[in-house]
């Protein structure tokens, strides 16, 4: 019978983590078991950096950015030796099953804790980059996308205001799910994205086009795994001698309230993986799909690709004539 679950967040810090962890929490206490809050990850499992919570201790958070939890990326267990700690931990503090939240690494982390300790685990996606495969949506994601939107359209005033070129770099590792889904929304003349090669001549066929018909500004919008967003601005000025002017968001897209959809989907994962773990599930991870709370074999999540909507790609690029 399970009795007592411990959760954790790991890796990139993602907007709803807090709301995630407190459905965790108070789902799990609702149902009349006990849980444990693992600081910093991993690396808080392997020091034993673990607090008792209750629904105090959850008050509060939900519209909060960030982990309550804190987060980290440890290369210590990595290794056999320091799984073997954060194991003489579960015994110690008597864990039955593990919620990890996070991302791709964070999972096989989960795994390896579940294969080499026979510990159960779910594993619940949130990462602001959408590179979960097998989920429609990873928690942090939407509200990355609407600060880039945000941003597009203050930048797109300034941009106007001085008749110039803006290339926006924006994050997502080696996908480019928040480029895509924030150019499309924000109305970028160009997305660049590491899924779809790029010609420079293109793009600069297309700023002098726009230019020609009387276009007072351009935004292009580059993922981070397509190229450098310094960059393509040097080479579009050398090329067409346009004011071009750089915006890396970096770091700022990871944080802020969450939005409304980020607060339901964190709040419906969150309770799943606990339903998840006292209905059996050993080795999971939770997921949506049209709609739908799903659960995976956390080797498919880490097994499958996954690429972005190129019908939506080719749309941005209609749109932008």
């Amino acid at each position: 019978m399970l009795q007592r679950i411990a959760l954790l967040t790991s890796g990139g810090d993602a907007p709803g983590m807090n709301a995630c962890i407190r459905a965790v929490v108070r789902k799990t206490i609702y149902h009349g078991n006990e849980v444990i809050g693992i600081k910093r990850g991993f690396s808080g499992f392997m020091e034993a950096d673990m607090i008792p919570m209750n629904l105090g201790s959850v008050a509060d958070i939900i519209h909060r950015g960030g982990t309550v939890l804190r987060t980290a990326r440890s290369e210590q267990f990595l290794t056999p030796e320091g799984r073997k700690k954060a194991y003489e931990n579960v015994k110690r503090f008597g864990i039955q099953g593990l919620v990890v939240i996070g991302g791709d690494g964070s999972f096989r982390g989960a795994r390896a804790m579940n294969l080499e300790m026979g510990l159960p685990v779910v594993g619940v996606p949130a990462t602001i980059d959408n590179d979960i495969t097998g989920t429609d949506q990873t928690i942090g994601f939407d509200t990355a996308v609407n600060t880039v939107v945000e941003a597009i359209s203050k930048i797109r005033d300034t941009a106007t205001s001085h008749e110039r070129t803006f290339i926006i770099e924006v994050m997502g590792r080696n996908f480019g799910f928040i480029a895509l889904a924030a150019g499309l929304a924000g109305g970028a003349e160009t997305i660049l994205i590491p899924e779809r090669p790029f010609n420079y001549e293109e793009i600069c066929e297309r700023l002098m086009r726009g230019h020609r018909r009387g276009k007072l500004h351009s935004i292009i919008l580059v993922a981070e795994g397509a190229a450098s967003g310094m960059e393509v601005a040097r080479k579009i000025q050398e090329r067409t001698g346009f004011d071009t002017k750089v915006t890396i968001l970096g770091h700022l897209q990871r944080g802020g309230m969450p939005s409304a959809a980020d607060l339901i989907l964190a709040s419906r994962l969150g309770a799943k993986a606990v339903e998840m773990l006292m209905a059996g599930a050993t080795r999971e991870v939770v997921g949506v799909r049209a709609g739908e709370l799903i659960s995976m074999d956390i080797e498919d999540t880490m097994t499958q690709n996954r690429s972005v909507d190129l019908e939506q790609y080719n749309l941005a690029g209609i749109l932008s004539i």
